[in-house]
């Protein structure tokens, strides 16, 4: 079966935020929008879901806090003892205030650097991904909207087309896939 994705673009991103609400009231899906910007409100117009990024970049945190606390406790009292300015070796508990800010700055590391991996991962950005931008435009001056026709099956590829000339589009192209 095939796909057709109706790509609707516009000049400025309120006639593109506009355009989006009638075509969402009227009940066609817009399944992505490209922009050289982000544009706010737009995520709740299309239905786009809250990002869990913040969950991962805590449990990365938490990653990095064990493994801090694991190494930290291997290295300075279980394997290699050393007394440093007379402080006491018998145990972490005794040495904790020394090992905070490595604690610190280890849990921010893995919490950063997990949730920067993530986020290129989960956007397909990282380098020799292959792009999936509709139009090069669209890191320029220009917002692109994608319908996909699977996604509205109430309405043929013709019917969505006919609804988003009633906006404010500059241009329309359709693809099949």
């Amino acid at each position: 079966m095939s796909d057709t994705i109706i790509y609707a673009m516009y000049d400025d991103d309120d006639k593109l935020v506009d355009g989006a609400k009638m075509l969402v009231s009227k009940g066609i899906h817009v399944n992505e929008v490209f922009s050289p910007m982000p544009i706010h409100g737009i995520d709740d117009v299309i239905g786009v879901r809250h990002t869990r990024l913040g969950i991962a970049a805590f449990l990365y945190g938490l990653t990095g806090l064990m493994l801090a606390t694991l190494g930290m406790k291997y290295f300075m009292i279980d394997d290699w003892m050393m007394n440093i300015g007379g402080k006491p070796s018998f145990s972490y508990l005794e040495n904790l205030p020394a090992f905070i800010p490595i604690t610190f700055e280890f849990t921010v590391l893995c919490a950063a650097h997990g949730m920067a991996i993530t986020y290129f991962l989960r956007n397909g950005t990282l380098p020799g991904m292959p792009a999936t931008n509709p139009d090069p435009r669209t890191t320029d001056d220009r917002f692109v909207m994608e319908i996909r026709t699977s996604e509205n099956s109430k309405y043929s590829a013709s019917d969505i087309q006919a609804l988003v000339r009633s906006t404010d589009f500059v241009e329309l192209d359709e693809k099949t896939v």
